[in-house]
């Protein structure tokens, strides 16, 4: 008898549906840690050593699938994005040129990087937590954790705030054409989005190129200038990735933390009242509600993953949101817990060569928020009898709207 055939929850799997998988994940580490989704025709992965070993092989399971659209594209959105100019993103490129150009790029994401920007995060935090405070009763992803990253990372990367609307808009086209499951009238209309957002990369290392300034792109042009060997569409393909990992990411880390603390209301008020655990408390949330619950890989070879025979070819969906709640790794990990001793040893940034980029600044960044949120609004809550929807995609378990109450009586 197959793994398949052994497991009704893997029978009746859902790849698209995040809204609450965590019941059928456990399932299916229990009965079927590897098996062949016939609806979408992935192999799916859910333990952690599994993950982690197909993340560690990058030869046997390349990384060239990480970024293409996971529902097949029609003739005329494929016209538009060939058309385009569109080149993969870091993510999606092995070595060595994903090593060379991943050389290159973490250049700009060091300690000279992060210390300019982190005055300009508290202040951008501190201005819109003043105008949210000033509501009482708010939807936390739309007003607090959709607007905070990207002007953060706009700010590093260079992009005027009042494009960020826009740039916002662009990257839900890319994760739809990328990890959704859209009609074919969707599929056009993200295209173009997605087309939109590559021209802007591209223009935007132009303008740099013409007129450096004080920002991650214009560090990569200079590090060209100096003899580093990276192109300009290549550095306009890290920008691509950045400004959407960078961003979209920690948005649904903040709005997915606020609905896990305010459902553990212990954990909350522990951290109010010693913020000297917000690194251990941000480590738990990255494994407990991760922004990014699946990515993918191709196996180049036959192989194996666990005991289970694999073929060449094989398209494999890696559910990093499962083996973050392996027991075999994290005792009781359904259970959300703040000082739990190995929780930085998740998988929400992903393992091995492709390991994420802009880790430091996403905790750094969600710390300082978590920080602002405890002390400012000690008893805020999620509004009553919320029914919390999720997008439908394969990759990002992203809330489509986090309603919360500050606890202030009205409006402050």
């Amino acid at each position: 008898m197959s793994v398949i055939q052994q497991s009704r929850a893997a029978e009746n799997y859902d790849i698209f549906d995040l809204s609450a998988p965590h019941a059928t994940w456990k399932l299916l580490r229990e009965e079927a840690p590897v098996f062949h989704d016939p609806a979408s025709g992935y192999w799916v992965v859910t333990r952690h050593a599994d993950i982690k070993a197909v993340f560690d092989d990058y030869q046997t399971f390349s990384a060239e699938i990480a970024q293409a659209p996971m529902t097949p594209l029609c003739t005329e959105a494929k016209r538009i994005i060939k058309e385009g100019g569109f080149t993969s993103g870091l993510s999606a490129r092995m070595p060595p040129d994903h090593t060379r150009i991943r050389k290159i790029a973490q250049t700009a994401f060091g300690p000279r990087r992060f210390k300019s920007i982190e005055p300009k995060i508290e202040a951008i935090i501190d201005r819109t937590l003043n105008d949210v405070a000033k509501l009482g009763q708010f939807d936390f992803f739309r007003q607090v954790a959709y607007p905070v990253p990207a002007l953060v990372l706009f700010t590093m990367m260079g992009i005027p705030d009042e494009d960020v609307p826009k740039v916002k808009e662009w990257a839900v086209s890319r994760a739809l054409v990328t990890w959704g499951n859209l009609s074919e009238e969707d599929q056009v209309i993200h295209a173009k989005g997605m087309v939109d957002y590559w021209a802007y990369c591209c223009a935007l290392v132009a303008a740099r190129k013409a007129e450096p300034q004080d920002d991650f792109p214009s560090d990569l042009l200079r590090a060209q200038a100096d003899g580093a060997d990276i192109t300009d569409e290549e550095i306009a393909g890290v920008m691509y990735s950045t400004l959407f990992a960078g961003h979209e990411t920690t948005t649904t880390l903040m709005a997915n933390a606020v609905i896990a603390l305010m459902t553990n209301r212990d954990a909350w008020d522990e951290i109010r009242e010693n913020p000297a655990l917000i690194p251990s408390a941000t480590e738990e949330i990255l494994r407990y509600c991760p922004s990014i619950v699946s990515w993918r890989r191709l196996a180049k070879v036959d192989t194996k993953i666990g005991d289970v025979d694999v073929p060449a070819g094989a398209n494999i969906l890696m559910i990093m949101g499962s083996g973050n709640r392996d027991d075999a790794v994290f005792p009781d990990g359904e259970r959300f817990d703040i000082h739990r001793a190995n929780a930085r040893t998740h998988l929400t940034f992903g393992y091995g060569i492709h390991f994420c980029i802009g880790f430091q600044l996403a905790k750094m960044e969600f710390g300082i928020m978590l920080r602002e949120l405890t002390k400012r609004f000690p008893d805020m809550m999620l509004t009553n009898e919320q029914q919390i929807d999720y997008l439908r995609n394969i990759s990002f378990r992203v809330p489509l709207k986090v309603e919360v109450d500050l606890g202030l009586g009205g409006a402050a």
